[in-house]
């Protein structure tokens, strides 16, 4: 087992991450692997809300939080075990020669402030990009083009919120990229991204990052086997996507909420994005279908059907426990 420092690649779902983090490991000195979802049970062990359970997570909770209270750090001292653990973990599956191992889980972005207490000398990398293109590409890689952003509001809303305001709250700490740039100049990007790591650029980051193996089971499989080289194409292609009445009202609402200082933190002018969704030819072909699902989005955000769903597979069991009582 080598010792590697963790970095972290922090961005929203669908918005490059897996083509950055290909790039980036194409690099001799960083290792990694397809998205791990290490911390997140273990910071959400500590959090009131947020998790569904078989055991009781309230008593869990206040049992962990009582223990981490004898601990002479309190709930820090946690947190740097789980850190401590999480770096030998990645240390025992890393490349021997490598100074990084490189952690992208985009779901790490509900869990930020939390990595930088963990992780106080980590640089993580923040990857922003458009954010109507996040969501179109949401839509078309996990609901084949359907009208359901509903089934990931924690990413566009709740996600991005807190991966704002730890950037506000802490510029330093972070190296900022945009997608677009990236797919625009990638030498000068991915250069300027491994000089913040005290790395030299590597020319096998652009030219070989299509050999990089992500292996696990969880994270961008459609990707890694479309894309061979950085291309700008999906760039524009939000426009295509998000072409009719209903969802561009849903988009002008979803600029106004992120607002003009957040929008420009992220490195995108709110008038301009306006602009040009007000410049996409709109299209009513799927106004009935965007309706319906826009009703079914208001019955699923009440009724949290994933929930309902794990007890209803577990009905046979429950019957069996009934027929022995």
């Amino acid at each position: 087992m080598t010792h590697t420092d963790p970095l972290f690649l922090m961005s929203l779902p669908r918005a490059g991450s897996t083509l950055l983090q290909r790039v980036l490991a194409a690099h001799p000195a960083i290792s990694t692997r397809s998205e791990t979802w290490l911390l997140l049970p273990l910071v959400y062990a500590l959090r009131q809300h947020g998790i569904y359970t078989d055991y009781s997570h309230r008593t869990a909770r206040a049992a962990l939080t009582a223990f981490c209270a004898e601990l002479p750090g309190d709930r820090q001292a946690y947190l740097d075990a789980v850190a401590a653990m999480a770096t030998s973990l990645y240390g025992q599956v890393g490349d021997p020669d490598a100074a990084y191992f490189l952690e992208k889980t985009p779901r790490y972005n509900l869990i930020v402030d939390d990595i930088l207490q963990m992780f106080t000398s980590a640089t993580p990398i923040v990857l922003w990009r458009n954010p109507l293109a996040v969501v179109a590409s949401i839509l078309e890689t996990w609901s084949r083009g359907r009208w359901r952003p509903y089934l990931h509001k924690i990413d566009l809303f709740e996600g991005l919120e807190r991966l704002i305001a730890a950037v506000v709250a802490q510029p330093s700490r972070f190296v900022v990229v945009r997608y677009e740039d990236l797919v625009a100049d990638p030498v000068s990007e991915t250069g300027r991204l491994l000089g913040a790591l005290g790395l030299e650029m590597d020319s096998r980051c652009v030219d070989e990052f299509a050999s990089v193996e992500l292996r696990g089971p969880v994270g961008d499989k459609l990707g890694v086997a479309k894309y061979d080289r950085v291309s700008q194409q999906s760039v524009d292609r939000w426009k295509q996507t998000m072409a009719s009445p209903i969802r561009k009202q849903w988009c002008r609402r979803y600029l106004s909420w992120l607002g003009k200082e957040r929008l420009a933190l992220m490195g995108y002018d709110l008038e301009l994005l306006r602009s040009e969704l007000n410049a996409v030819p709109t299209r009513v072909a799927s106004m009935p279908s965007d309706l319906a699902w826009s009703a079914r989005g208001v019955v699923w955000s009440g009724l949290e059907p994933q929930i309902i769903r794990t007890k209803v597979t577990r009905l046979p069991a429950w019957r069996r426990v009934l027929s022995h009582s």
